[in-house]
């Protein structure tokens, strides 16, 4: 089993990173761009989007006058978050008319996020799509403390609240992803074990291994964006999904599969031709498959190329 591999993203705004000649805006921008990034893509769960917002950002900060900015990452920050709450709503609008289920962009992440948890946690598909039930300020709110630890003032002035009521819009988010997110740890070790089973039994159409890994609930939900076939509604249970599967292995038997790591997460990557046609990212808790996401469309896969870096 083979892992795909790619190189490190390229600073868009502002050159590449560790340019010589830098003036002291554009050094501060890509001194911070992972994490901008990374701020985008865990408000939006789209990779594309979150590229926008970089420019934008960009833009805006290109015309700051440095003198009177004290933190400069801290106001980068806000500029980001500010751009990804306005371009989170018009999102929202676009998934209303999106055909079939609405996926997170799948990223091919640089190994070293797996070895910071939270972080991992974080940008995991399953995570993405438990923040997807938060309203935009509730997203950023959460994001910025729970994943960047930022203060409850530095948060206030990105989203344009008061800090009482971002402690308000914070303990409401994390009561409502508390419900949602997975409470059963799982070791590192434990997961790879139940991947790796789940891995060969769908490599070799292993009907009585796929039941033997998947959780009695496991959910799966796929996502074509009405350019490639997927299933429009979740499938739910071990035994509908493993058929499925099974199924569907076989459809594929000229393609080639590989394992992944998407979002922090194993995840299988399917080419044909020598192009990705599918992402399957898996989640897993309890030593059980709980969710696996489908990604299909094509507009979604291209940050399946390269690994991506992400920071806190």
């Amino acid at each position: 089993m083979e892992s795909e591999h790619g190189g490190r993203t390229e600073t868009r705004a502002g050159g590449r990173a560790g340019g010589a000649d830098q003036d002291p805006a554009t050094e501060a921008f890509v001194a911070h761009r992972n994490l901008l990034f990374t701020v985008a893509y865990e408000m939006l769960g789209s990779a594309a989007d979150a590229e926008d917002v970089l420019q934008e950002t960009w833009l805006r900060w290109a015309g700051v006058d440095l003198a009177t900015v004290r933190d400069r990452r801290a106001y980068l920050v806000r500029i980001t978050t500010r751009q990804a709450l306005s371009r989170l709503r018009t999102l929202g609008r676009r998934k209303e008319s999106y055909v079939g289920t609405w996926l997170p962009e799948p990223l091919l992440t640089a190994p070293d996020v797996a070895d910071d948890a939270e972080l991992a946690d974080s940008v995991s598909m399953a995570m993405l799509l438990v923040l997807e039930t938060l309203t935009p300020t509730e997203r950023a709110v959460f994001v910025l403390r729970e994943v960047f630890a930022l203060g409850y003032a530095e948060i206030a002035e990105a989203v344009g609240r008061n800090p009482a009521a971002v402690r308000q819009i914070a303990h409401r988010a994390g009561v409502r992803i508390a419900a949602r997110r997975p409470r059963a740890p799982v070791s590192a070790a434990e997961s790879r074990e139940a991947f790796d089973a789940f891995r060969r039994a769908a490599e070799t159409g292993d009907l009585r291994g796929l039941l033997d890994v998947l959780a009695p609930d496991v959910v799966f939900l796929g996502d074509g964006g009405g350019v490639r076939q997927a299933v429009r509604r979740p499938v739910t249970g071990a035994d509908k999904v493993a058929r499925m599967l099974v199924a569907g292995m076989g459809r594929a038997a000229a393609a080639s599969l590989r394992t992944a790591e998407v979002n922090a997460r194993p995840a299988l990557v399917l080419r044909l031709g020598g192009e990705v046609d599918t992402v399957l990212a898996v989640a897993i808790e309890g030593g059980l498959v709980t969710g696996l996401y489908a990604v299909r469309n094509p507009a979604k896969l291209s940050h399946m190329r390269r690994e991506t870096t992400l920071r806190r």
